[in-house]
Order: structure tokens, then sequence, then C-alpha cells
């Protein structure tokens, strides 16, 4: 009978605790195999099941990258002109609380002319918000300071939260957060 291990019956049996050689080294012109799976001469690495491209390629898609950009921003910068547009014509029916009269009255002492009557609104409407931001601030700054000082007066608190005086202070701090010094000088010469 015959050893079944064994195929010749003159050779010894190979050892069963010898593994395979590893991989046979790879030449320069041969594809090197890493982890069963073969990476070409072209400088592309495979980690992890993906591969990343040379160097060389990754130029190539470059191009294609900075389109898709361009792209992009030229997308934003028409919804910005279709938004604009639609602004614009709202304001041909707006009507804004700071009238046209007055408006265009301290455009002209300041020196700017301008006969679209959609400018000159839209100025009023931001004069209108500028205003509108510096009252609710002034008001903040004045609520501030009456719940402040309520308490240490000795007067009952009730009273005085109903009641909010808006002072030059109040005024002046507003103004100092949107960058206007509106302060007095502490000494007069």
């Amino acid at each position: 009978m015959s050893n079944p291990t064994s195929t010749n019956e003159g050779a010894s049996p190979a050892p069963q605790n010898q593994q395979p050689s590893a991989q046979p080294e790879a030449g320069p012109s041969e594809p090197r195999h890493v982890n069963g799976q073969t990476n070409g001469t072209d400088g592309d690495v495979t980690m992890n099941g993906e591969q990343a491209p040379s160097p060389d390629k990754a130029e190539e898609q470059a191009p294609d990258l900075s389109s898709i950009f361009a792209a992009r921003r030229e997308e934003e910068m028409a919804r910005k002109d279709r938004s604009l547009a639609e602004f614009l014509v709202m304001l041909d029916n707006y009507k804004p609380l700071i009238p046209d009269e007055v408006t265009e009255y301290y455009l002209q002492k300041s020196g700017f002319d301008c006969s679209d009557p959609r400018l000159k609104r839209l100025l009023s409407l931001s004069a209108q918000k500028f205003i509108s931001d510096l009252s609710r601030d002034a008001f903040h700054f004045a609520k501030l300071r009456v719940n402040g000082t309520a308490a240490g007066r000795g007067r009952p608190v009730a009273q005085d939260r109903n009641k909010v005086v808006l002072t030059m202070d109040d005024l002046s701090l507003a103004l100092g957060e949107h960058g206007v010094n509106a302060k007095k000088p502490d000494y007069y010469l």
C-alpha cells in the first residue's frame, strides 16, 4: 500500500508545519502582489481595496474639478442676479416709511445724483433698517440699565419695569456697536 501523503514512493514527505514561500520577489518590470492585488508599474497604490491615482492622473482630474467649481460659481452668480432683479421689481411697488422726497433731499445734499427711483427706495429701506436696529439696541440697553439700577434704589421693581426712558447714553452705546462714535467729550474747553 502506498502512503496517501506522498506522491513519490521514494521521496520523503514534506513537513506539514512548513508554509509555502511568500510571493516571489518582483523585479522592476514585473507587477507587485500586495494582499492578493496586483499593482502595476504605473505608480498606482492600492490600500484597503481602493486605488489612489498617481500624481500624473491627479493632474488630469484637476481641470474637471475646476470646471465643476466654475460651473457652480456661474450658477450661484446667475441665482444672485435673478434674486436681485426680482428684488428691484418688488421695489417698484414698495412705499418706504421714509418718504422719497426726504431721501432725495439728503441724497442731493450729500452729492449723490441718481435718476432711478428703485435705487433711492433701496437706500431709504437701508436707512430705515439702520434706524430700526439702532432703536432696538438702544431699547435693549435702556432695559438693562433700568433692571440693573431698580433693585438698588429701594423702589419697588414692578413700578420701574413698566417705565423705560431712552437716554443719550443708551443711544450712544447702540451707535457704538454700529461703529458710530456719538459720545460727548469729557471736558469742554
